[in-house]
């Protein structure tokens, strides 16, 4: 017998605890194919992506625009890189999302991860004012790096990666007089403010209403930067370009990611004001492959066919009618449904189900969607899936919840 000393090649070589976590939750499952709101399997079943991981796939799978201009570029030969050159699709790029932001956020900065971005606008914001402390919310996610992870408000998710950057602290998420105390003590050691217009990864919570008016007037008063990160409500995820929009405020910047690279590529942006973006002299920041020609023109095209499908008031209108028809699902086993545009999230009473459980049974009917603290089942299909699509998933949910309040009385 043939011997070797090559380590036999398994799955587990990309990364082990992943591997078991995936089959733990039986989502060990290898796709075949993307098609829009549809994903096929090696065995030919079809399923229903009803959150589009994570609202990336705001076009869905395989956008057709998306792919033909990726691969226009291709074809056509542009270098890949050009830094430190001019990038010329990156410009245009920049001079789009200037146009589209609100208030006067006028310049951009590129990365691919959301997290990368997210560090970037940390260190503007520092350098913008020199004072050393960043605020965000309580139940806030802005990423896994060791700077975003500081910046999160949910401490379970730095647990054991050893002590955290210096200088973050969170205030309440939806309570503008803690803000306002916290300023009172000390605004002149503030940098900035995070936020999130809704709180996806804490089981989708909007910001209640006038909070965010009186957060701005707050920032303005004590000349602390807002952010706000959009990389999941943006790009008309809640029925409006920005989430923020719902509140007609305007922050110092805005942080956009995931959707902006068409459910193909990774691309992110810092869009804020000059104020904030001047700060940074030549050679402060960099990154090799943020603004590169191949991801701009995806983008460009990504934001094309979202105005052009009108798929935003399509998102504000298929949205509402969705939540609508989902609330009529509370009763035992759903407490709560919550959300704006196709962002919602069903709130599961963990006393009568977990939402693991939910999301395992609508699995076994052909429909993706995701659990957070298993208490929420999060609901973010593509904003062009098709009304009958939605229709069979939400009967299939209604079956879905039925069996569950049937099982729970059999047991009690």
């Amino acid at each position: 017998m043939e011997t070797t000393d090559r380590k036999e090649a398994t799955a587990s070589a990309l990364n082990p605890t992943l591997g078991r976590l995936l089959a733990a939750c039986r989502m060990d499952r290898a796709w075949a194919r993307g098609e829009g709101a549809w994903l096929f399997d090696r065995d030919g079943r079809r399923f229903l992506d009803c959150y589009a991981q994570y609202g990336a796939l705001a076009l869905g799978h395989n956008a057709p625009c998306v792919t033909a201009a990726a691969r226009a570029a291709l074809d056509s030969l542009e270098p890949a890189l050009v830094q430190p050159y001019r990038a010329v699709h990156a410009e245009a790029l920049a001079d789009k999302l200037a146009q589209l932001a609100p208030g006067d956020l006028s310049r951009c900065l590129f990365a691919t991860s959301g997290a990368e971005i997210v560090e970037a606008a940390i260190k503007l914001v520092r350098a913008r004012c020199r004072r050393p402390i960043i605020l965000s919310a309580t139940g806030s996610f802005h990423g896994k790096t060791l700077g975003a992870l500081a910046l999160t408000g949910q401490p379970h998710h730095a647990d054991g990666f050893g002590p955290l950057p210096a200088g973050f602290e969170h205030v309440e998420f939806g309570d503008a007089d803690a803000l306002a105390a916290r300023l009172r003590d000390d605004a002149k050691s503030v940098a900035a403010l995070f936020l999130e217009p809704i709180q996806g990864e804490r089981g989708v919570h909007a910001s209640p209403p006038g909070y965010l008016e009186r957060v701005r007037e707050l920032c303005t008063e004590h000349g602390v930067a807002l952010v706000l990160d959009e990389i999941q409500t943006g790009l008309g995820r809640t029925g409006y370009f920005l989430g923020v929009e719902h509140d007609g405020v305007a922050p110092d910047g805005v942080i956009l990611g995931k959707a902006l690279g068409g459910g193909l590529l990774p691309v992110s942006v810092f869009v804020a004001t000059d104020d904030v973006m001047r700060v940074f002299e030549p050679g402060d920041h960099g990154n090799t492959f943020g603004g590169n020609p191949l991801a701009a023109a995806v983008a460009m095209a990504a934001l094309d066919v979202l105005f052009d499908e009108k798929l935003i008031e399509r998102s504000a209108e298929l949205g509402a009618w969705l939540k609508d028809e989902l609330a009529g699902l509370t009763g035992r086993i759903v407490s709560d449904v919550r959300g704006r545009g196709l962002f919602i999230g069903v709130e599961i009473d963990p006393a009568r189900a977990p939402a693991r459980e939910v999301v395992d049974r609508l699995l076994a009917r052909g429909i993706l969607t995701k659990d957070t603290h298993d208490t929420v089942v999060r609901i973010a299909p593509p904003l062009n899936i098709a009304r009958d699509d939605l229709v069979w998933a939400i009967g299939e949910i209604r079956a879905v919840v039925k069996e569950l309040e049937r099982d729970r009385k059999r047991a009690a």
